[in-house]
């Protein structure tokens, strides 16, 4: 595990299952993202629809364990449940340019507006209770728009609580995917420059050679990190000397975080997700019955 992914292995479990947590992952764990974009002023040359859009896209840093769902027909946002933030940049002329420069960076100022000028609005009593949290975008160098002398923007966004499944832009991961654990198996012993050549088959580190009395021979080592390619297969002298297959239970999952959340944090609250349908499942069993 880093900062932002993480691989871990699922042993002894059903495809099923393992498939929920990916599909939870990608489209049940909540996030905070902007929902509304309230533009007062554009004079840019980006559409305010296509701007909107961009905004939306933007992983904001906040926990949204600490927000509640916005209802439905609330025009106005409340501490508990809307982050605003907003976005007031105008592009001048700067004065001490040279009178030869033609590089838009001397030129002007605040001619590159990006995800870091979008500042943090605390409502309410925010300022308090999130005093430490460093609300604001994830990542302070995504490229918004590009403005020339005279042209500004001036734009408040409200964030919300969300999921994927409503909108990509609620989606907690950037990536959410398992494959199964390959398994590699010599069915006879590969000496000499055969043992060479069916090392080159497979990704480095999964088969190597080891000396034996003056006679190479080959030895798998780590089937993990084979790539399930089927080169070995184009070889007919090699084609019968190796069984591929794949342990049917074991799981290799690799979870790339926004960064909004750490990753393993957000497998926690995926298997939450899972453990809470489960019970909801439960309960209506048992009301049924009882009817």
């Amino acid at each position: 595990m880093d900062e932002t992914s993480l691989e871990f292995d699922m042993v002894g479990i059903d495809a099923a299952i393992a498939n929920a947590f990916r599909r939870i992952l990608l489209a049940e764990v909540p996030t905070m993202a902007v929902e509304k974009v309230l533009i007062y002023n554009n004079t840019s040359i980006i559409q305010d629809e296509i701007l909107a859009h961009r905004l939306g896209l933007i992983p904001i840093k906040a926990d949204p364990r600490l927000f509640e769902y916005r209802n439905a027909g609330d025009e106005e946002g409340t501490e508990i449940d809307t982050i605003q933030l907003q976005l007031k940049i105008k592009c001048t002329r700067n004065p001490r340019a040279t009178k030869d420069s033609a590089d838009p960076r001397e030129l002007y100022l605040n001619h590159m507006v990006y995800s870091k000028d979008m500042k943090w609005a605390p409502i309410g009593n925010q300022a308090d209770v999130f005093a430490d949290a460093n609300i604001g975008p994830v990542h302070g160098d995504i490229l918004l728009a590009q403005l020339r002398p005279g042209q500004e923007l001036d734009i408040v966004m409200h964030c919300v609580k969300g999921i994927g499944q409503d909108h990509a832009k609620f989606s907690p991961v950037a990536t959410a995917s398992y494959r199964l654990l390959p398994e590699i198996t010599l069915m006879e012993t590969v000496e000499g420059e055969k043992a060479e050549r069916l090392k080159r088959c497979f990704s480095p580190g999964v088969i190597e050679v080891e000396n034996h009395g003056g006679k190479v021979v080959a030895k798998v080592v780590n089937s993990r990190l084979d790539t399930c390619s089927r080169e070995v297969l184009r070889h007919d002298d090699l084609k019968n000397a190796v069984k591929l297959a794949r342990v049917r239970d074991h799981f290799i999952f690799s979870v790339e975080s926004t960064g909004i959340l750490a990753p393993d944090v957000l497998v926690t609250e995926a298997i939450k997700v899972l453990m809470t349908k489960c019970q909801r499942f439960l309960n209506e069993l048992d009301s049924t019955e009882m009817e």
